[in-house]
């Protein structure tokens, strides 16, 4: 039966993943996020980068910001034939295989359009270039399409455009309980953000000033957060982030969250992992440890660019990641725990 506990923290996680963000086209969640955090009383705002970045004053001086990406991968419109197909290509790390045939949305400026992301038939022969994907060759954006089943006219006047966003479609992107596990496109990073709403909700006197900045466009090179941490005076920024299981990384499903030491942009800061690692001790919760190859966060890419003196990333196991994740609710509630923590003993 699934833990009761967990029931809020569900709920809010779909609510996000229900909210479109594409990078860059970030709105509907904009508008989600404004409302929650204004109905907390809480300080906050969206900056030139379109960054929502809620203030926690501290009761001493500094400041430290910990961030989740708000943004989610997709697609990005490259042409609209006469036909009414749309072509697409990748946003951020997205496969077209993964999302499989079925219903994807187009944002366009004045109307959502939705579509069906289509391969072409299975009963073909050689004639046909759909007939190596059934043997040997994988599905690209460049041999996929979307059928909308109406005028390039009519799409057009919905805003569909070189440059539209594509996501998962809201038809497909209700999240699934599997126990105490969350099943859904997009836990990276709506869970994230679930964190941070609960941050927002918890913290009430920090020892430091904490920016909970709701990062955008970082699935294209962590642009919001770049930003922001340049702007800023920060001692730390604390990513929060999934984390890939796989059989190359020592890694166990369930509730134990994952501080990295390492990743493709670079080391993250060990003095900053060992506070981490404490305030997890304080509050008695498990914590896994591990460096990950093709993957990247707010926090390394900012250290790595100089823009913070210290950088870490704190995770929750993830199956299928960028595709339909699954992550046990347990290791995103601990991620709050920790947080909690820390924050409060800086």
């Amino acid at each position: 039966m699934p833990n009761a506990a967990y029931d809020a923290l569900y709920n809010t996680i779909t609510e996000l993943v229900m909210c479109h963000s594409p990078s860059g086209a970030e709105q509907e969640i904009n508008a989600y996020l404004l409302d929650r955090l204004a109905n907390l009383g809480i300080e906050h705002w969206l900056d030139e980068a379109d960054n929502v970045v809620a203030c926690l004053p501290g009761t001493s001086p500094g400041a430290i910001a910990i961030t989740a990406h708000k943004d989610e991968i997709g697609g990005i419109v490259k042409e609209v034939t006469d036909s009414g197909r749309i072509l697409v290509r990748r946003l951020g790390g997205a496969f077209p295989w993964v999302y499989g045939e079925g219903v994807v949305d187009f944002l366009g400026d004045h109307e959502r359009i939705s579509g069906i992301l289509s391969f072409g038939s299975r009963h073909v022969s050689h004639e046909s270039q759909q007939k190596p994907q059934q043997t040997n060759q994988p599905v690209t954006w460049e041999s996929a399409w979307v059928e909308t089943k109406v005028t390039r006219e009519v799409l057009v006047e919905a805003g569909i455009r070189p440059g539209t966003r594509m996501v998962v479609g809201k038809h497909r992107k209700q999240p699934l309980r599997l126990g105490d596990y969350i099943a859904s496109y997009t836990l990276d990073n709506k869970a994230s953000v679930a964190i941070l709403l609960a941050l927002a909700e918890w913290l009430k006197t920090p020892a430091k000033t904490v920016y909970l900045v709701f990062s955008a466009k970082e699935e294209v090179g962590a642009v919001g957060a770049l930003y922001f941490s340049h702007r800023q005076k920060l001692e730390a920024l604390i990513a929060l982030e999934i984390c890939p299981l796989s059989d190359e990384y020592p890694i166990a499903a369930g509730s134990a969250p994952v501080l990295l030491s390492q990743d493709k942009y670079g080391l993250y800061d060990e003095d900053l992992n060992q506070q981490l690692w404490q305030a997890a001790q304080t509050r008695q919760v498990p914590v896994q440890q591990a460096i990950l190859s093709s993957f990247g966060s707010d926090g390394s890419i900012a250290m790595t660019f100089g823009h913070v003196p210290k950088a870490a990333c704190l995770s929750f196991p993830t199956d299928n990641t960028h595709g339909y994740e699954i992550a046990h609710l347990g290791a995103i509630a601990h991620c709050i725990d920790i947080l909690e923590q820390y924050c409060n003993d800086l």
